[in-house]
């Protein structure tokens, strides 16, 4: 008899699984033991359909009636997610934005550990950020090494972001998480996850001029260069 294969999870719903995890840690601090699909899939902004369509991809979780155990499906997708482990990282670029990722408490609570960190600049070098101290960007290499690190966190200025991509992936980091306002080319084998809040900024900008009823900026253009053309 042939064993099944099992089923592959479609990036969407992964990333949506992991919005659910942090909606039900939310409900536990506030001392909840269950929820129904509606409630969490209304926490979480999608739709019960799809909020149980997801879950279908860990077998069955709720029980008709009585919702689902908070405590249980937090174990559950944990478990999916991977976050059952402690999963070593190293940040480079200790700005503004690297020194609040890096001082963030809440990561450890979902398995990620920030155990380097890296900056050029000689007068970050030496200082600590979260407890952990910044070590020269010219000992990325011997970082990775001595602390295993499997994901890299990327907040540098763009112009030398795809050169540390670079030397993270010699290094052997599979997984890296981008916030440089700039593509990296990685080879096959590495996943790279771009954050660009930049962009998410003009996405809300864009939802919000449609919800005061502005017309679309796409609309405005156009009409534009219609115009100048008569």
């Amino acid at each position: 008899m042939s064993q099944s294969r099992p089923r592959i999870v479609p990036e969407a719903t992964v990333a949506r699984l992991a919005v659910y995890l942090r909606v039900l840690a939310g409900l536990a601090d506030g001392g909840r033991s269950h929820v129904s699909s509606g409630e969490l899939a209304s926490a979480a902004g999608v739709n019960p359909a799809g909020l149980r369509k997801d879950l279908s991809y860990l077998g069955p979780c709720g029980v008709r009636g009585v919702g689902y155990s908070i405590s249980g499906l937090r174990e559950r997708l944990t478990e999916a997610l991977g976050g059952e482990r402690s999963r070593p990282c190293v940040l480079v670029g200790i700005g503004r934005l690297g020194s609040a990722l890096a001082d963030y408490t809440g990561f450890a609570s979902r398995g990620f550990q920030f155990v380097g960190l890296l900056d050029s600049d000689p007068r970050t070098v030496g200082t600590e950020v979260g407890g952990v101290p910044v070590r020269p960007v010219e000992e990325l290499e011997a970082v990775v090494a001595d602390t295993q690190a499997s994901i890299g966190v990327i907040t540098t200025p763009a112009e030398v972001a795809q050169s540390v991509c670079d030397r993270l992936v010699t290094a052997g980091v599979r997984s890296i998480l981008n916030f440089a306002p700039v593509a990296l080319t990685v080879p096959a084998g590495v996943d790279v996850r771009k954050v660009d809040l930049s962009v998410e900024l003009q996405v809300l900008a864009f939802l919000d001029q449609q919800r005061d009823g502005s017309p679309p900026v796409v609309a405005s253009m156009r009409t534009g260069v219609s115009g100048g053309a008569r």
